[in-house]
Parts: structure tokens; sequence; C-alpha cells
């Protein structure tokens, strides 16, 4: 079940989507006990470029109804929302009964990538993190569950994953001028990260921080954890009885569109390829 690389274990590719189908299960079983609860869940995850934020999340939204797991990634604000209180912008997306809201990085912002590149002043990150645990405070006395998780990588599994953004076309859109100056400030990240976990982490709300270097075991254990935080029991799935069809009274299928998509990897296709397989049988037949 899992391989030993060096002085790490890395779990296989069937092992992994063998557990991730079952956490998967527990996922839907936690949504419909939220929903049955109306409880409400905050998420945030915060990392360093290439952490794998992006990753964990859609491996824990994959099978869940977006309608009760939101994500939330907001872009760069506008100048109107720049001349807002900082955490309004964030607010609204707050979640409300029934609904699990994950932060793709959050308003933790300020105290990491707006600090180091500058975007902010040293007295406003002060400031914010002087006032997040009475903050996070009330959104617990609120009644939402908040989870905070900080993903951990090391310098050399950055450089890997940036520079496979390169390489890989699937991924070229995830490279930004801002990631590559993140790079250049490994340790101006690591400062930030050390003072906003020492400030934020209270006993109401605390960091939990995950090592990363490993993809496929950062999401199962990350899933595992979050469903160990919630409290929730298996509802029982209701019985469905499914009636018998309507008939059709002119006992043939009505077309629904005549502008049918090309059945590029279907049937003719599969003609094709056979026609190439005979073709080359009767070359070597000749030969």
């Amino acid at each position: 079940m899992v391989k030993k690389t060096g002085t790490k274990h890395k779990i296989s590719l069937k092992a992994y989507l063998k557990e991730l189908k079952t956490l998967h299960g527990e996922l839907v079983a936690l949504q419909r006990w939220v929903q049955h609860e109306g409880l409400k869940v905050c998420i945030i995850f915060e990392g360093r470029d290439g952490a794998g934020k992006g990753g964990t999340i859609k491996a824990i939204t994959e099978r869940v109804s977006p309608r009760v797991f939101r994500t939330v990634a907001l872009p760069t604000p506008s100048e109107r929302e720049k001349s807002q209180i900082y955490l309004q912008r964030y607010v609204p997306h707050l979640p409300a009964a029934g609904e699990v809201v994950i932060f793709d990085r959050s308003w933790y912002n300020r105290a990491g990538v707006e600090r180091v590149m500058g975007f902010c002043s040293e007295e406003d990150t002060r400031k914010f993190l002087s006032i997040m645990p009475f903050f996070e405070k009330a959104l617990i006395d609120s009644g939402i569950i908040l989870l905070k998780y900080w993903l951990e990588i090391d310098m050399d599994e950055q450089e890997r994953r940036l520079k496979n953004r390169i390489a890989d076309p699937r991924k070229v859109w995830k490279l930004s001028p801002m990631d590559i100056e993140s790079y250049r400030r490994w340790d101006d990240y690591s400062q930030a990260r050390d003072e906003m976990l020492a400030a934020t982490d209270t006993s109401w709300s605390p960091w939990f921080v995950a090592d990363s270097n490993d993809k496929r075991t950062a999401r199962l254990n990350i899933i595992r954890h979050i469903l160990a935080q919630i409290p929730y029991q298996h509802l029982p799935v209701p019985e469905v009885d499914f009636p018998a069809r309507k008939k059709n009274k002119t006992g043939r299928e009505h077309k629904n569109s005549r502008r049918m998509v090309a059945d590029y990897y279907g049937e003719p296709a599969a003609r094709e390829a056979d026609k190439g397989k005979d073709a080359g049988a009767k070359d070597k037949k000749a030969v």
C-alpha cells in the first residue's frame, strides 16, 4: 500500500484513489449533516505559492455539491475595495446555515503576500495581527466552525513545482510574476509566516500545519483532519422508488436536436482505426 522512497513514505496512486473514494463518501455524509443541522463551516487554506492549496481544495470538493461547499478565491481588490475596511470584502462570503465555505487564501493575505510584497505597511500588518484573534472569536461565538490550515513545503519542492508549471501546458496559467517574486523572497515569507502563526494561533482558533511535500498524503491527511474536527452523523439515506415512465403515444423517440456534436472518439474513430489495422496487415502480407 505504501512505498518507501529514501527516508519518506509515498502512497501509491491505487491506494490513494481507494482511500480518497472512502473519504469522499464521508464528506458527502458531512455535507448532509451540515444541511440537516444548519451548521456554518469556514475553512481557510494558506501557504506559499505551489504549496498545493488548489489541489487540496479540489480533492475536497470534487464529489460534493458546489451549492453547499463553496470555494472563495478573491481576485486582486478593486480601487473601491482598497478604500473599504480591510475585512469588508471577506465578510459577505462567510457561510450561512447549511454551508461550508472554503477560502483559497483569505484575509491572511495581509499578513503574507501583502506584507512581503509591500502592498501594505508594517503598521497595517501589526494592526491586522492584533485584531485577528478577536475577529475570529466573534465568528466562532456567532456559531461558525472555523478551521485554519497552513500547507508547508520545503524549498526544493516549491522550486520543482513552479518549474513544472512552465513545462506543463495544463499548468502554465498558474505561474505569475508574483510566484517568481515569492520564490525569490523565501526567507521573507518564512518570517511573515512565523509571525502570523505566533500572533493568531489561539486556543479557540488554532492553526493546523500540514506537510504538503507529498500532495497525495497531504490531501488525505487534511480531509481526515477536517472530518475529525466537525462532529457529524450518517443520516439514513431515503429509499427511492422509481415510477413507471410515461408511455410515448407515438411509439418513437423524439429528437431533441439536429445539431449533434461529432462523435470523434466513438464509432467513426474506431472504424478508421480498424481500417488502419487492416491496411497494415495487407502491407505485411504483400511484403
